[in-house]
């Protein structure tokens, strides 16, 4: 199961641990989604997700400032529970004594921000999402066409790198090569990095390990994309009928969904990055509304339902 740890959440947002007693490196999040326990506070506890990481925000601390001593003590050990993985308080609101001795009876790091509470709460639901995603890790290389993700895909030695180079050299930008990992953030949406090893790396067979980042910038390189579109190379194979229209789309799938998938024959003289970069374009074509294989179609066919002059005549 994909987790986090505390530790990485205080890191990426700049978040004050008013907890340093707790050993944050072996608490982990094991799930996006986010809890406001104020329902909790008033003693509502059915349905009450204690494994969720709880935010509190300022209606929930105006509440806890109204409640008595007694009250607090009643409710805070069932808000507080072990299994809960943090309990972050937003706009710089502080917890008050016996909040604090709860959390830390029950081993529970209490942590601060100053941003506001919604703002906060949709930055850290998209981070666990992509971060807790599945993910599976796949042989290829991904580079950033014209704002399309593009998986290419194919034999060892085929020409993805040699590809992926010489898109870099025409603008585009290389998210990971040899190894993709990809994750499922939605129903819709796969995204794609490189592990930390082989990140911004490229290998070239009889040259070996090349750094892009140093040799293109940085502006050559993302850490990651949304994969769009897969191109799936193969070798040339004069007895296979290869789609020359466009009219239907094949898709490839992975996770569960569904990606437009390209399958192009390799020959010598062929240019794999125009290729891979006209496909990109004809993608997002599509995707505003204009088919080139449709308009030819209905541009036949309205050729042939016209009366020839002969028949006319």
């Amino acid at each position: 199961m994909a987790s986090v740890s505390i530790e990485k959440v205080i890191e990426k947002f700049n978040l004050k641990n008013l907890t340093p007693q707790i050993d944050v490196t072996s608490i982990k999040i094991h799930q996006p989604d986010i809890n406001r326990p104020a329902l909790q506070l008033a003693g509502y506890f059915e349905h009450f997700e204690e494994t969720r990481s709880q935010i509190i925000g300022f209606v929930e601390y105006s509440y806890m400032e109204h409640l008595p001593e007694e009250r607090k003590r009643e409710v805070y050990p069932r808000v507080i529970s072990e299994k809960t993985p943090c309990i972050i308080f937003c706009r710089d609101l502080r917890p008050d004594e016996i909040f604090m001795e709860t959390a830390l009876k029950h081993n529970v790091p209490l942590l601060m921000t100053d941003k506001p509470t919604s703002a906060f709460l949709a930055e850290i639901i998209r981070w666990l999402n992509v971060k807790l995603a599945p993910c599976i890790s796949v042989h290829g290389v991904l580079v950033d066409v014209y704002g399309e993700g593009v998986l290419i895909t194919g034999e060892s030695g085929i020409g993805k790198s040699e590809a992926a180079l010489e898109l870099i050299k025409r603008g585009h930008r290389l998210v990971s090569d040899d190894v993709v990992e990809i994750r499922k953030v939605s129903d819709d949406t796969l995204i794609g990095s490189a592990p930390d090893i082989t990140r911004h790396f490229i290998e070239l067979r009889g040259i070996g390990i090349i750094d892009v980042k140093t040799l293109y910038g940085v502006q050559s390189v993302m850490d990651t994309t949304n994969i769009n579109l897969v191109i799936r190379l193969e070798d040339w194979d004069k007895e296979k009928k290869y789609d020359r229209l466009g009219l239907e789309e094949n898709f490839t799938e992975y996770l569960g969904n569904k990606i437009v998938c390209h399958n192009i024959p390799i020959r010598p003289g062929r240019n794999l990055a125009i290729i891979c970069e006209s496909a990109a374009v004809n993608y997002r074509q599509k995707k505003m509304g204009y088919n080139a294989a449709q308009e030819l179609y209905q541009r036949v066919q309205n050729s042939l339902s016209k009366p020839r002059e002969d028949d006319e005549d």
